[in-house]
């Protein structure tokens, strides 16, 4: 008796910082089949975010095929359609509760997202981590004011997006 195949289930991300949200969906689309990430290109990012990812496609790349329920990653663009996945293979769409992609509902598989985290907040967290190393060592320095003022003027403006 041969044991059924498992499913090829496709998780599209951009992971421009990786972070435990993003082992916590692969590891649940894991329990489904057969993991392939399609990863977001630069130039997809850059078009659609508007910046340059802190790490580039081939860094976020080797990273994620490190991951143990990363069967595969591939190169995609921003949205994923139907015959995208068919012609990787894939039964199966996992993404978080934002999804835009139009996918067949029975082909898309939804999870919620890890509340409190996302590549966005920990970019803030490097902006608090930035002031607190400027300031707290000698705040009474002209220089150390000027730095709290341009790392939070940056912080305002990102907030703002």
């Amino acid at each position: 008796m041969s044991e059924k195949k498992r499913p090829r289930v496709m998780v599209d991300m951009s992971a421009t910082l990786i972070h435990h949200g993003h082992i916590r969906l692969l590891k649940k689309a894991s329990e489904i089949g057969d993991v392939v990430v399609a990863l977001t290109t630069d130039d997809e990012i850059k078009q659609k975010k508007g910046y340059t990812p802190e790490l580039n496609f081939e860094e976020r790349k080797e990273i994620l095929e490190s991951i143990k329920y990363v069967s595969e990653v591939v190169p995609s663009p921003w949205l994923i359609s139907f015959d995208y996945m068919k012609e990787h293979h894939c039964d199966l769409l996992v993404h978080g509760a934002d999804n835009s992609n139009h996918i067949p509902e029975e082909n898309l598989v939804i999870f919620p997202r890890t509340e409190g985290v996302s590549s966005s907040t920990l970019r803030e967290r490097v902006l608090d981590s930035l002031i607190e190393m400027n300031t707290d060592a000698k705040p009474s320095k002209a220089s150390d004011k000027v730095a709290r003022f341009l790392i939070e003027s940056i912080k305002k403006e990102f907030r703002l997006e």
